[in-house]
């Protein structure tokens, strides 16, 4: 981040828009390069960075029209469903995670547990009971057990179904404020649509992918927590256009906003948002910190306002969500290779017991009286209808109760999940919960484990030891005179009205240096640390809460305020901080995101 005294009144926002993925072949900075093309590639970068362009056209174009559905409803915006059928490209915002519904279920449900290796099996087998001449026990035999363990298994699954019906249903169900005839009233999400105007208050779920607009903070600024897309409880903002702030404040004026949004078709990149706003005959660039996304929760902010871009199955989160679709375990996996195995044993020895009758039959049976039985069949023959009778009495082979056993266990342990007090988490009144049954083995059996850095898996906690400024290390124990003290006595931070009652830090030097105010590479360490973030405060019985992305810059931005260098608040152009109580604002130039391309804060 640059920052400047409050001398200018723009802010420019670095992406890597132009770069659709990330590009591991080059690298912005080599530890080979010198000083001098450091300092070249810097100016180019900060020319780069003045410069806002704003795209003509978006190649396959989302379009978004505010408060206008007859817009949607044009020729050009309808596609092919079913046969000459068509309906709008655009999605309604319900949503849906089941997999079955009353007509579906009886067709799907069988076709998914036919995928199971024994199912297919005594399938098969009663077919073949049916036909009279090879069949030896009576039809029946298979179908009871048949039947009885795809009604169990069918029961299991639509008990499971129904829990996602009644999840579906109450999400649906939840009531947002919609803009309509010019008032904004309840409405439920299943029926916002895309280019509606909706209202947010503070701790709303946001009901699906939207255009910031304006915001009860200073120039449009909007916190959310995005803890259901990243699992981060830390505080984001986003950002509305200083235009929609100016001009987009009452119902009458969102009433009569009539903007054209361009951008690109829906998609799955969290990371990722390319459009243009044409308004008034003006062009406005929109990317991701414009846009608030299904999922998660506006926090700290009192309302907002808001165009809906995507909605429903189009969002981001539901992209990334895909079809419910069948799963199978190892188990399951396991079984099925079983019974492929018991099969080919079947197999071989119902053959080789046809091989034998075949013999037989050929040496003895057509040749004994008491044996004719009226049909004139020769002994290969015989032999063939033998091998299927013999598929049929050594069925039992096949173990179709164990599919029934291990589905009884699965739902058992489903129960003993729910009721575990163990797994109880009282702060939050959350007991475990089982959502499906199928997947019970699967817990806690890790094959491969991902992490990204140290935290992903323990306790992430950052605090501030030491620091080198000017090649002088400042952090063990030594007194203000600078004698090493054997007693890690903490420093005394009363003189600080902003202190944070936590912080402990035992070299007296560094305070006393930056009071005395004679080195100014300290002072100005302290202060680029107190500017150089993207941490959000706010008040809290009368004192900072500091939200950061990470805890690194958490604990950087704490120590500064320790030290005396305070950040107190921030808009979408400037950050005010307290130098020693003088409290100061600067204008910020650039936010230099992290990001694949860049690989750095």
């Amino acid at each position: 981040m640059k920052t400047l005294p409050d001398t200018m009144n723009r802010s420019n926002r670095v992406n890597s828009e132009d770069s659709l993925g990330p590009n591991d072949e080059y690298v912005p900075y080599s530890d080979d390069e010198t000083d001098d093309e450091l300092d070249e590639r810097t100016d180019i970068e900060d020319s780069q960075v003045q410069q806002e362009t704003v795209p003509e056209t978006i190649v396959g174009a989302w379009k978004v029209k505010a408060n206008d559905k007859d817009f949607y409803n044009l020729p050009e915006f309808q596609k092919k469903t079913f046969l000459c059928l068509k309906q709008s490209k655009y999605s309604g915002n319900a949503i849906k995670t089941y997999k079955y519904n009353a007509l579906t279920f009886l067709p799907l449900n069988l076709f998914e547990q036919f995928n199971r290796a024994a199912n297919l099996y005594f399938l098969g087998l009663l077919i073949l009971q049916i036909i009279p001449e090879i069949s030896t026990l009576p039809w029946y035999t298979t179908l009871v057990p048949l039947v009885l363990v795809l009604g169990i298994t069918a029961i299991k699954d639509l008990v499971d179904d129904l829990a996602r019906h009644r999840m579906d249903k109450e999400i649906n169900n939840r009531k947002s404020e919609v803009l309509f005839n010019g008032r904004f009233r309840e409405s439920k999400w299943k029926k916002i649509q895309v280019g509606d105007v909706v209202r947010l208050k503070k701790n709303d779920f946001i009901p699906a992918d939207i255009l910031l607009l304006s915001s009860s903070e200073p120039n449009s600024l909007c916190y959310v927590e995005t803890a259901e897309l990243d699992g981060e409880t830390n505080l984001k903002f986003k950002m509305g256009l200083k235009v929609t702030h100016e001009r987009l404040q009452t119902e009458h004026q969102l009433a009569n906003f009539d903007a054209m949004i361009e951008c690109e078709e829906p998609n799955n990149r969290l990371d990722k948002f390319i459009g243009m706003m044409k308004w008034r005959q003006e062009r406005y660039a929109l990317d991701l910190d414009n846009i608030l996304l299904r999922g998660c929760t506006v926090r700290n902010t009192e309302f907002c306002h808001g165009l809906v871009i995507y909605a429903g199955s189009d969002t981001k989160i539901m992209r990334n969500g895909g079809k419910t679709r069948f799963k199978r375990t190892k188990i399951d996996e396991l079984m099925n290779y079983m019974v492929y195995t018991i099969f080919i044993l079947l197999i071989l020895v119902a053959a080789g017991l046809a091989i034998g009758h075949t013999f037989w039959y050929e040496e003895m049976g057509s040749i004994a009286w008491y044996l004719y039985d009226g049909k004139n069949q020769s002994s290969s023959y015989r032999g063939f209808l033998s091998f299927w009778g013999y598929i049929i009495v050594l069925n039992t082979m096949v173990p179709i109760s164990l599919y029934v056993s291990v589905e009884a266990i699965r739902l058992g342990q489903s129960r003993f999940i729910n009721w575990d007090l163990q797994m109880y988490y009282s702060e939050k009144d959350t007991p475990a919960k089982a959502r499906t049954t199928t997947l019970n083995e699967q817990l806690g059996q890790i094959e491969y484990i991902f992490s990204d850095k140290t935290g992903t898996l323990t306790q992430n906690i950052m605090a501030f030891k030491k620091c080198t400024i000017s090649g002088k290390t400042y952090g063990d124990p030594y007194s203000t005179d600078g004698v090493a003290m054997e007693n890690m006595v903490p420093v005394d931070f009363s003189w600080n009205s902003y202190v944070d009652k936590k912080f402990k830090f035992y070299d007296h030097r560094l305070p006393s240096c930056i009071r005395a105010g004679k080195e100014p590479e300290v002072l100005e360490f302290f202060k680029l640390l107190s500017l150089c973030h993207t941490v959000m405060v706010e008040q809290k019985d009368d004192e900072l809460v500091y939200q950061a992305a990470s805890p690194d810059e958490g604990a950087l931005v704490t120590a500064a305020r320790n030290f005396g260098y305070v950040f107190l608040s921030r808009t979408q152009d400037t950050i005010t901080i307290s130098e020693m109580g003088e409290e100061r604002t600067y204008t910020m130039l650039a936010l230099l995101d992290f990001n694949s391309d860049r690989k750095r804060m």
